[in-house]
C-alpha cells in the first residue's frame, strides 16, 4: 500500500503546531497502525529527521496509551478498538490519513502527538478509591455478598481505560463518561458505600477545576468509546451527585 499521511509535529507546548505531509511505501495491511508509524518513524531516523512523537505502551487494546485521531475520529475508523488495535487493511491504497492529537484545552500538547492527560490522574486522586481495607482480607471480602447486576454494570463500568476518546470526539470537551465511569465502579460495589457522596462531590468539583466542558447528551463519547462505556453511568453519576448535594443541605 502506498499513502500519504499528513500528521500533526508541534515542536513543544509553547510553539505553533502545523500538519506535515509525509508518503509511504509498502505498507503491509496487516500491520497495525502503530506499527506503520514504526516504519515512518525508522525511515524518518535514517534520513537525520526527528521522529514523530505518539504515546504507546502494552499495545493490546489495555492501557489507552495510544490515543491517536485518525480522519476526524477518536481512535480513526471502526468501532469497540483502540489505535493500536487498528490495521491499515481499514483504509484503501493511496488513501491520505490525517493523524492529529486529542484536541482539548484540559490535554494540553506536549509534543506532536503527546498530549498531558494527567488532568484524568487528578479527578482519580479527588476521590477514585476506596477506604475499607481490602488488602490482605481477601476472605472477608469475597464474603460481602453482592447482587450479580450490581457486580456486572460496576464491572462493565471499570473496563473503561481512561484513553481520553470521549473528551477527544465531545464537541464539549467533556469527561463525563470517564467520570462517570469510575464514580458508577466503586458506587455500585459495597465497598464504595462508604465515602460516596464525598467521592461524586470532590471528583465533579476536580473535573471543572480542570476545564472539561459539561455533557450536552449528544451520545459521541458512547460512540467512541473503544470499551463500550454505557451514557447510563453519566445517568448514575447525576443521581449520586444531586443525593450527595442534599444529604449535604
Amino acid at each position: 500500500m502506498k499513502l500519504t499521511l499528513k500528521i500533526w509535529r508541534q515542536k513543544n507546548a509553547e510553539q505553533a503546531g502545523k500538519l506535515v505531509e509525509y508518503p509511504v511505501t509498502d505498507v503491509s495491511p496487516d500491520m497495525s497502525f502503530l506499527e506503520m508509524l514504526d516504519v515512518l518513524n525508522e525511515q524518518l531516523i535514517e534520513k537525520g529527521e526527528e521522529p514523530i512523537a505518539f504515546d504507546h505502551d502494552c499495545r493490546e487494546g489495555i492501557c489507552g496509551m495510544c490515543s491517536l485521531y485518525i480522519n476526524g475520529e477518536a481512535h480513526g475508523p471502526g468501532r469497540g478498538i483502540t489505535t493500536c488495535q487498528l490495521h491499515m487493511r481499514e483504509f484503501k491504497d493511496g488513501e491520505t490519513i490525517y493523524i492529529e492529537p486529542w484536541r482539548a484545552s484540559a490535554f494540553p500538547i506536549i509534543k506532536d502527538l503527546v498530549v498531558d492527560r494527567t488532568a484524568f490522574d487528578r479527578i482519580i486522586q479527588a476521590g477514585g478509591y476506596v477506604s475499607v481495607n481490602t488488602s490482605g482480607n481477601t476472605i472477608d471480602a469475597n464474603a460481602i455478598l453482592i447482587p450479580k447486576p450490581d457486580a456486572d454494570k460496576a464491572f462493565e463500568a471499570a473496563a473503561c481505560i481512561g484513553c481520553g476518546a470521549c473528551v477527544a470526539t465531545c464537541k464539549n470537551a467533556s469527561a463525563m463518561l470517564f467520570v462517570s465511569a469510575k464514580v458508577s465502579q466503586l458506587a455500585l460495589l459495597p465497598q464504595g458505600k462508604v465515602e460516596a457522596a464525598e467521592r461524586v462531590q470532590n471528583m465533579v468539583r476536580q473535573m471543572d477545576l480542570e476545564g472539561f466542558g459539561n455533557c450536552t447528551n449528544t451520545g459521541a463519547c458512547e460512540v467512541e468509546c473503544p470499551k463500550g462505556i454505557s451514557l447510563d453511568n453519566i445517568a448514575r453519576m447525576n443521581r449520586e451527585y444531586l443525593s450527595a448535594t442534599l444529604m449535604a443541605e
